[in-house]
């Protein structure tokens, strides 16, 4: 019995931690003489954390917000990058709210 206790903590820690990565944000380090500034862009994701265990598009807010940003000004990249987040909190679930601004560039071919 106490094996099999083992076995399931040791299973649970497992899923929790795999719940718990996420994408990360990749910035841009452009020599100037590569990019054409569009203007600037600001791109917003939320994503929430139902019964504080449970994320629901939680993981990935951060890019899909950098894309929005991107896609805004119809660019191929994000510099001068900002990022803000907000909460907002209900009975069940909390929600978290990513806003990225910066200066959208077309990508010289």
């Amino acid at each position: 019995m106490q094996r099999f206790a083992k076995l399931a903590a040791s299973f649970a820690l497992a899923a929790a931690v795999a719940g718990c990565t996420g994408t990360a944000m990749k910035t841009q380090n452009l020599d100037p003489s590569q990019y054409t500034v569009v203007g600037h862009g600001e791109g917003k994701a939320t994503g929430i954390m139902l019964f504080q265990i449970i994320p629901i598009q939680q993981n990935d807010r951060f890019v899909r917000a950098q894309q929005a940003a991107i896609k805004s000004r119809g660019g191929d990249a994000l510099i001068n990058t900002q990022v803000q987040e907000n909460w907002f909190w209900a009975w069940v679930l909390n929600g978290y709210t990513t806003t990225v601004s910066g200066d959208v560039v077309k990508l010289k071919r």
